[in-house]
């Protein structure tokens, strides 16, 4: 392929060719302001220190390409009435964003204090990276942003979550040369073999060279051409260069590229609408090539700035040290003539006002970038008809996420002619025993498909690739922009996303204070093939710690659901789909495993959050002897399996068992809304006594969210403490002392009435523990005393109480909405 170039070399009038400049200048003077200035806003008397901010924060090589798009964008949108959004991926390049959406009107109809005069352009100087105002990134206070720029990388994969299932939207994607150096972005040009123009919108990536980092070349910038268009023309794109940095070129070879592309784009998604999707055909892009920092100073003290790593951020400083710099600041600001662009008053000039777009055309307003505007609830089916019959507590077995996955494919049925939801998987749908979803959806390509591929199609609706940061990263476009998604992950590796995850929940956490950002729906995760059972794949795949960073976040964000078992997953999981503006996490085994709850307990339960067992207990009219806890499903297990060991050995202690299915719970009220009171917490826990605590993750994660109770001191947890390998399942839980064995010796060490008569007992559980061993190292399986357990196994009876289980200080929730937690 040559090097494709654009077919309508001067597009633009002499007149319209004016007018984008001028309004490139007016948005690149807008830019520098924010960066510099705190007074003297039009340049109305001579620059004094006293108009230059004392601190001088923000980043300007970047800006002026971006402000370049903007323009040249804006064009387009108007003259073909596109429905377009714009995602800056170059980091800090806010001051662009900020002044081209202050430019078209929408910075002042969001942010009335910002007017459209020249106390409004003091003030939107002032607010840019100074306290009390506004970040110097692309930021949820930014209109038209659905990316956050202070983080590198997903730009791109933001851009096609976006589009997907958004027939009429163009995304338009301005990647950074340095951003292309990460591992997500550059994995993200793959994002095309998943969009279908048939019915999805288009992105049109924008890579930005302009040949810097902070202090280093970028690498793409230094590939030979011909290098870098095979690079695409590899990835499936069809490059189209626009280089250069003479302004009057530069507006021309723009303006007739975008034209050129998307006549291109609209030409495919005609022939895909009309005979129905054939095969991918290369998507247009644009490569544009301009220097870092035009139009800024060309040196600075007698050092190279423009196009050059010293233009990055702040292209000089030192300003009250060095007047010399106060006169280049002026000089570099009125060099973009701002008493051409903007009236005595302070007001844009209505000839080059009216370039922009108007209403919700203008990439600031549009509603795709505040997606709540567009967001409509789920068609949801009953979670209570996928209910696992349970007529007594710990004899039957299920695999509780192939019942979620029932539940998941009659929720993508009911929601397939509305196309807002979609699932995604690094490649773990089936392996997470998810199969039911593939019933009534395929797995989706749009790259070449064998007859023998199993259920892969251009139509499917479950986005599976090898690639966490993908599958986040599309989510949250989706998201972002008035859908709704879930995603399924093997738990350890969920943290390649920690960071992605941080982006989103610090967005979700600074949309909660900006009135005018809907609330959109829950980023949803199910963490399957957890700890406890990875046993088989050995120590690289067995992590719990994505709980503790989630926790990390603002209360107000964050959910963490333990269900049990399939019941208690089914009401978590219909409670998440259905809430706004959170980040669910749902920790949940895929293995067969004992059912404790039938459905109306497990609703009871879930909205409560925890609650006693009563049916697991024995001290309902007296104060227990101990308490033992349990959040996560293997830790119920083992904690119920050590109950009944106890029980059976000392038929007088008084046991009170614990669940806990919402982790903030434990909380204090003051600190998380789903927090018990400390009379609360005390009721269930008791103030003094002992309680031994079995936990999904790590330990020290209890003792965090509890250390304020007034209980602390007698709460001793188990849980994972970086002990495992290949082994047996029941091993894992021994060789971390969460195991039944280690649980009744907790509670027998820390119970009062049974130090001095429980020595025989101790004796038994660590031979037991031995002949474990000995066990499994013979014949590479677990004890049948293990295997074969079942409530009431040690007790000698199948069941001691066939009742089922109630939860304290939970009514009964009838219905399906928002059963899983009355708190939320």
């Amino acid at each position: 392929m040559t090097v494709a170039t654009s077919t309508r070399p001067q597009p633009l009038s002499a007149d319209l060719l004016q007018k984008i400049h001028a309004y490139w200048c007016a948005a690149n003077y807008l830019s520098v302001g924010q960066i510099y200035l705190l007074d003297n806003p039009l340049l109305q008397e001579p620059l004094k220190i006293e108009h230059i901010k004392p601190r001088l924060l923000g980043h300007w090589g970047t800006t002026p390409g971006l402000n370049f798009i903007y323009a040249h964008l804006n064009r387009v949108i108007k003259a073909q009435d596109l429905n377009t959004i714009y995602i800056a991926g170059p980091g800090h390049g806010g001051p662009g964003m900020v002044a081209n959406t202050y430019l078209e009107g929408t910075y002042s109809e969001f942010f009335p204090n910002i007017s459209q005069d020249t106390a409004g352009i003091k003030a939107l100087f002032k607010q840019f990276s100074f306290p009390g105002g506004i970040p110097s990134h692309a930021a949820p206070e930014t209109p038209g942003s659905i990316h956050e720029g202070g983080e590198l990388g997903y730009a791109l994969v933001h851009a096609y979550g976006a589009a997907f299932d958004n027939p009429d939207l163009l995304v338009a994607c301005v990647v950074g040369d340095g951003e292309a150096e990460t591992g997500p972005l550059a994995t993200s040009w793959h994002s095309n073999k998943f969009l279908n123009p048939a019915r999805d919108g288009a992105v049109l990536p924008i890579l930005h060279l302009n040949g810097y980092k902070i202090a280093n070349p970028t690498v793409l910038s230094r590939l030979p051409q011909t290098e870098l268009e095979s690079l695409f023309v590899g990835y499936g794109y069809k490059p189209y260069f626009v280089e250069g940095s003479e302004p009057a070129e530069m507006h021309q070879l723009m303006a007739g590229t975008l034209d050129t592309v998307i006549a291109e784009i609209k030409t495919i998604q005609r022939e895909a609408r009309v005979h129905g999707y054939q095969q991918r055909v290369p998507m247009p892009m644009i490569i544009l090539r301009s220097p870092k920092g035009w139009t800024g100073p060309k040196e600075v003290d007698g050092k190279k700035t423009e196009d050059y790593w010293r233009s990055h951020q702040v292209p000089f400083s030192e300003m009250k040290s060095n007047p010399e710099h106060i006169t280049l600041l002026e000089s570099w600001m009125k060099s973009y003539k701002p008493e051409e662009c903007f009236d005595s008053r302070g007001k844009l000039i209505p000839e080059l006002a009216e370039l922009a777009p108007t209403g919700d055309r203008r990439m600031g307003a549009n509603p795709h970038a505040n997606g709540g505007m567009l967001l409509r609830d789920l068609k949801m089916p009953d979670f209570r008809d996928y209910a696992i019959e349970v007529t007594k507590p710990g004899t039957g077995i299920a695999e509780s996420t192939r019942t979620l996955g029932e539940f998941l494919r009659d929720v993508m049925k009911l929601n397939l002619e509305s196309q807002n939801f979609r699932v995604m998987s690094p490649d773990e749908n089936n392996s997470n025993r998810l199969n039911a979803i593939l019933e009534v959806t395929e797995r989706m390509s749009t790259a070449e498909i064998l007859p023998t591929d199993d259920r892969v199609s251009p139509t499917g609706r479950v986005m599976e690739v090898l690639s966490e940061h993908m599958c986040q990263g599309w989510l949250e476009g989706y998201l972002l922009t008035g859908r709704h998604g879930f995603f399924s992950c093997y738990e350890a590796f969920i943290h390649i996303v920690d960071s992605m995850f941080n982006q989103h929940a610090k967005w979700l956490e600074s949309c909660d204070d900006i009135p005018w950002r809907r609330p959109i729906a829950s980023l949803n995760y199910l963490l399957t093939s957890h700890v406890w059972r990875q046993d088989h794949n050995g120590f690289s795949h067995q992590d719990p710690g994505f709980i503790d960073v989630v926790t990390n976040k603002k209360a107000k964000v964050v959910r963490v659901y333990l269900p049990p078992d399939a019941n208690t997953l089914l009401a978590v999981a219909d409670h998440c789909l259905r809430s706004r503006q959170y980040v669910n996490v749902i920790i949940a085994g895929k293995q067969p495993e004992l059912q404790w709850l039938d459905m109306d307990a497990a609703i009871e339960h879930c909205t409560a959050g925890l609650g006693i067992w009563e049916w697991a207990s024995n001290d309902r009219h007296s104060e227990p002897d101990v308490v033992m806890a349990c959040a996560g499903d293997v830790p119920t297990l083992e904690t119920l399996a050590a109950v009944d060991f106890l029980r059976s050995h000392f038929p007088n202690l008084k046991i009170r068992v614990v669940n806990v299915v919402d982790l903030m719970t434990l909380q204090p009220q003051s600190e998380h809304p789903h927090g018990l009171t400390d009379t609360e917490f005390d009721s269930i826990f008791t103030p003094d006594k002992p309680i031994i605590f079995a936990f999904h993750g790590y330990p020290w994660l209890i003792h965090r969210l509890t250390y304020r109770r007034n209980n602390h001191e007698n709460i001793h947890v188990r849980g994972y403490k970086e002990e495992g390998t290949t082994t047996t399942p029941f091993d894992m839980t021994v060789v971390n002392d969460l195991d039944r064995f280690h649980l009744a010796q907790d509670a027998i060490d820390r119970t009062p009435k049974l130090k001095n008569i429980g020595a025989y007992v101790k004796q038994e559980i660590r031979n037991k523990l031995i002949e474990h061993h000995r066990y499994i190292t013979t014949y590479g399986e677990d004890l049948p005393e293990v295997t074969d357990w079942k409530w009431g196994y040690y007790m000698g009876t199948e069941s001691s109480d066939g009742s089922q289980p109630t939860s304290t200080d939970s009514p009964s929730t009838e219905g399906g909405e928002g059963a899983a937690n009355s708190r939320a």
